[in-house]
């Protein structure tokens, strides 16, 4: 656990200088680590298909949002909104007592530990949306590294090295961990001088993780983002008028990648009936023409593969479309229930992370808002209204709301947009804190303290509130 030692010792000293540094610094760095990764473009998706099996055109993709989101970092940071800032002026002849002046700022809370995610080797993992919001506040960083793609994550840390030494920063500023087994991250985890962590994974390790964090002398806050089934509910109208091209929709949705994605609409709850069956149907044949994907690692292909059995196994389950699959691929699989027997079995409610889906039969809209009660925290929860729907709609929506971080209509939760108002997290186990975002420029909040400055001189007050 030396180089855990060591990394987070100089993340610490780093600290003294780069916690203090102007935006106007540190916004140059964001933009010069944006410049590197672009520069290694062609090596970055070389290797980043072979480790990973997923195409050029997807890591293309995936490099245009991380060298995004590390400028629309910069951008925020320069605006200066998100400090926050407050002052209450002296009033120095208040009866019965006086006033003193006070400010307030946010403020960077020292280094910040962040584990790469296996399904985004790019925009989640090593320059990801945890690492430059924790850099925008003014955080150093740690990552460890995933295991899924250590070759990509290897290049990304040479880039960030490099805008550094472009910077003339301190080298502690970032580091990246790779391989060890399970010890190495609890032992990040528990270094007495990280702050907080950012995770994006599975519920079981998260929570581990979390554990930790909890269990130290000093807890720290853990930011976990950690598994969801994104319920989609179609109501009456919306199912009469385009269940087709909504069927067709979701089946695009819930095979994207292979279903390897955090948002993938893993349920959908409809209303009985004709509009129902033909839903049912157009998913069925539209999930039919997918072929086999590959998975990014053996040991999700092998979990797909067991939920599979799983959801198929259970009492009052109907199989619709039932495939089989290689030991790293993975065909979309879709069964059928009623809402009583959804309600009555909690498995059917845990997310399966592949291309599998499972259509939720209501009687009723006592029905759907019964299930959606239920509903465990999730990242998204979607309607499909037409303006028939709205009556019903509204029922809904204060119970999704308290459900999920986004409640969306007529589309698809997969694409998560990064910008100002996007809240990509949810009440748990959507999330380990339900206050928070890993996505948008509200994430950088996880990674400031507020501070009051009470009667100190102008001359000795943070240069971000003179």
């Amino acid at each position: 656990m030396s180089d855990v030692d060591a990394a987070v010792q100089a993340a610490e000293d780093a600290f003294w200088s780069y916690g203090y540094s102007s935006r106007e610094t540190r916004a140059a760095f964001l933009n010069s680590i944006a410049d590197e990764i672009e520069a290694r473009a062609t090596e970055i998706t070389e290797i980043g298909t072979q480790e990973t099996g997923l195409p050029a055109e997807r890591l293309a993709g995936e490099r245009g949002r991380t060298t995004g989101q590390l400028r629309l970092f910069a951008d925020h940071i320069l605006k200066g909104d998100y400090l926050d800032r407050r002052n209450d002026a002296a009033l120095p002849d208040r009866a019965p007592l006086p006033r003193p002046e006070m400010h307030m700022i946010q403020r960077p809370i020292g280094p910040v530990a962040v584990f790469g995610a296996s399904n985004f080797p790019l925009a989640f993992s090593t320059a990801g949306g945890d690492t430059a919001a924790a850099l925008a506040a003014g955080c150093p960083v740690v990552v460890k590294g995933h295991s899924a793609h250590p070759g990509t994550g290897e290049i990304i840390a040479e880039a960030i090295h490099a805008a550094i030494q472009k910077c003339d920063l301190h080298a502690g500023v970032f580091s990246l961990i790779q391989g060890g087994n399970r010890q190495v991250g609890a032992a990040l985890v528990q270094h007495p001088l990280i702050k907080a962590v950012g995770f994006t994974g599975s519920l079981a390790g998260g929570r581990a993780l979390f554990d930790l964090c909890a269990a130290r002398s000093e807890p720290i806050p853990f930011f976990g983002e950690l598994g969801s089934v994104n319920p989609m509910f179609v109501l009456n109208a919306a199912l009469d008028n385009r269940s087709e091209e909504i069927a067709k929709g979701w089946a695009a949705s819930l095979t994207m990648g292979a279903g390897q994605f955090c948002t993938n609409p893993g349920i959908a709850i409809v209303l009985s009936g004709a509009g129902a069956d033909q839903f049912a149907e157009s998913a069925k044949t539209a999930l039919s023409d997918v072929g086999e994907q590959t998975m990014l690692t053996d040991g999700i292909a092998a979990a797909y593969q067991a939920g599979q059995r799983r959801i198929a196994d259970t009492d009052g389950v109907r199989k619709l479309l039932v495939t089989s699959c290689d030991q790293r691929s993975a065909s979309p699989n879709l069964f059928i229930t009623d809402a009583k027997n959804w309600l009555a079995n909690e498995s059917l409610s845990e997310e399966v992370f592949g291309p599998l889906g499972v259509i939720v039969m209501a009687d009723t809209l006592e029905d759907m808002q019964r299930i959606a009660r239920n509903l465990q925290g999730q990242l998204t929860c979607t309607l499909h209204v037409d303006d028939e729907d709205h009556a019903a709609a509204a029922s809904l929506i204060p119970i999704l709301e308290r459900k999920a971080g986004r409640v969306l209509a007529n589309g698809f939760p997969t694409g998560v947009e990064v910008c100002d108002s996007m809240v990509h997290g949810g009440p748990y186990p959507a999330s380990t804190n339900f206050g928070a975002t890993s996505v948008g420029t509200l994430s950088i909040r996880r990674f400031l303290r507020p501070v009051c400055y009470q009667s100190i001189p102008a001359g000795l007050l943070p240069d971000d509130l003179v």
